[in-house]
């Protein structure tokens, strides 16, 4: 892609069809429609107004709020005087926000009005909010709407540069502290040239639904800046992403391009519904298991686009090609990104051996918040290390095999989680699977595995033993699981990842 100017403001770049598309709708969600021109001129309010409240450039911009055009235009709206958003998880609890309003040292804070009860539950500990702004009218405090609505809709942009820092994302925290990761106003463009124009290749004439939620990276991309950049249409639900919601939604807005994470396909497959005109899915968050891949291009006949990103750079950077997908598998390198899998010296392996994946472009993070050593950890010059284990085939073609410390050595022979789910998934009982490595009374790691069960089926010994048989004729005898729990749900961050170190915390303490 064609370098930056010095002087930049990624907000301007994304709004850059506003002009000419005018009247053309931008968003949508439930009843409510706003056009691009209205999400530029409201953007402008929401700038004047950040001013007006003593917002100068580099303060922190808190956004706790749910997927409504209100939360784009609050993000433009800071971007666009030089201040730094922070999109916050609002699946979160309060002991989360206070570390991150105070780490973030955040002057500002807008919050949907349902969620304000969070930062009622912490505002005696936080040392840097000046300011409250709900969405949604609350006693006490200025609502969104009024506050921007008396503003002026005309805004010379701040004199921001390509190398300043545009938003912040809070990493998802599946292991430790949350981190801070610090995005640029140079990250976004970078993403649309690569993934947006080359894997998805959105129309105007597209509508796309993220089941993935505007906080969090992958979810950024597909309702905010792919669209708005593109020129297309977006559906935003502030709620759940139930199946049943997403169906709804589907069939009500005409929607053509449909993300989520593998979960929410498994448990879409479940539930009655149809894709209306959607021609294209992407999924994210968590290795799509080849059984729902299947599941879905049989009862759909509509592909999903499976991949990998990270907070870290941004959205996807290895995926598959509509048209070219090899089901289980990553994909390959986005065009404009490199990957590479390596040992512990850090040389790589051959194909076909298991390594940690290291990754090169111009979309990463410039760094952590307040955490060097981290930063100078993950961030190796150019390349991102991801902590995800992976191996590549003959072909160029990625596959997971878990994260750095979720690999099972059993035997003397590395294990994948990924292999073991996708085993277990691939039986008809079986909705959600986790693996972890648990010591026998020899003390020797074998695997575990949590099943959830699909709503039909019943937990039995019988059971059991059936996915234990199952398990041995679908991968290598050593890698079937010799305990299999039975559980109503898994825990997962938000982005659809599974915490196994929770799973292990269940049973550290339990006889065998």
């Amino acid at each position: 892609m064609a370098e930056l100017p010095k002087n930049f403001n990624v907000a301007d770049y994304i709004l850059q069809k506003a002009d000419e598309l005018e009247d053309k709708t931008a968003y949508i969600c439930g009843d409510r429609r706003i056009s691009y021109r209205e999400l530029k001129e409201k953007a402008n309010q929401a700038a004047w107004a950040f001013r007006k409240s003593g917002i100068e450039m580099e303060d922190r911009v808190l956004l706790l709020m749910k997927d409504t055009p209100d939360l784009p235009i609050a993000f433009l709206g800071a971007i666009k005087i030089g201040a730094v958003p922070v999109v916050l998880n609002n699946w979160l609890k309060s002991e989360d926000y206070r570390y991150m309003f105070n780490d973030s040292r955040g002057k500002i804070l807008i919050v949907d009005s349902l969620l304000l009860h969070f930062y009622q539950e912490i505002k005696a500990d936080l040392r840097f909010l000046k300011k409250v702004v709900t969405v949604g009218k609350v006693n006490g405090f200025d609502n969104f709407e009024g506050w921007i609505g008396s503003e002026s809709s005309e805004l010379e942009t701040a004199p921001t540069t390509r190398d300043d820092s545009a938003f912040w994302l809070y990493s998802s925290g599946s292991t430790g502290t949350p981190k801070g990761v610090i995005h640029l106003h140079r990250d976004i463009p970078f993403a649309v040239e690569t993934y947006s124009k080359n894997i998805l290749n959105i129309k105007k004439e597209d509508v796309l639904f993220s089941a993935a939620k505007l906080f969090f990276a992958y979810g950024l991309g597909n309702g905010l800046y792919f669209p708005l950049t593109s020129g297309a249409t977006t559906v935003l639900w502030p709620d759940m992403p139930t199946p049943e919601a997403m169906y709804e939604n589907i069939n009500r807005f005409d929607v053509t391009l449909f993300f989520a994470v593998p979960t929410l396909y498994g448990r879409m497959l479940q539930a009655d519904g149809s894709l209306g005109k959607v021609k294209r899915c992407v999924s994210a968050g968590e290795p799509l298991p080849k059984p729902i891949y299947e599941s879905w291009l049989k009862r759909f006949g509509v592909e999903i686009n499976d991949g990998i990103g990270s907070t870290e750079m941004l959205h996807i950077y290895i995926s598959n090609r509509f048209g070219q997908i090899k089901p289980g598998s990553s994909g390959k390198p986005v065009k404009g990104y490199e990957a590479k899998i390596v040992d512990e010296a850090g040389n790589e392996v051959p194909v076909g051996q298991i390594g940690t994946l290291m990754v090169k472009g111009d979309s990463r993070a410039a760094r952590y918040w307040n955490m060097e050593e981290k930063t100078r950890a993950a961030m190796i010059g150019k390349w991102f290390n991801s902590g995800d284990k992976y191996y590549q085939d003959k072909e160029g073609y990625f596959y997971y095999a878990g994260r750095d410390d979720d690999m099972l050595k059993v035997g003397g022979i590395w294990v994948s989680p990924a292999e073991v789910e996708s085993a277990l998934l691939s039986h008809p009982a079986v909705l959600e699977a986790a693996v972890i490595g648990r010591k026998d009374k020899q003390n020797m790691v074998k695997p575990m595995a949590f099943v959830v069960l699909k709503e039909e089926k019943s937990a039995s010994e019988a059971l059991e033993k059936e996915l234990k048989e199952f398990c041995k004729d679908k991968i290598a005898h050593y890698k079937y699981p010799r305990w299999i729990r039975f559980v109503d749900n898994l825990p997962k961050t938000a982005t659809g990842k599974i915490k196994r170190f929770k799973l292990r915390e269940v049973i550290n303490n339990e006889d065998i």
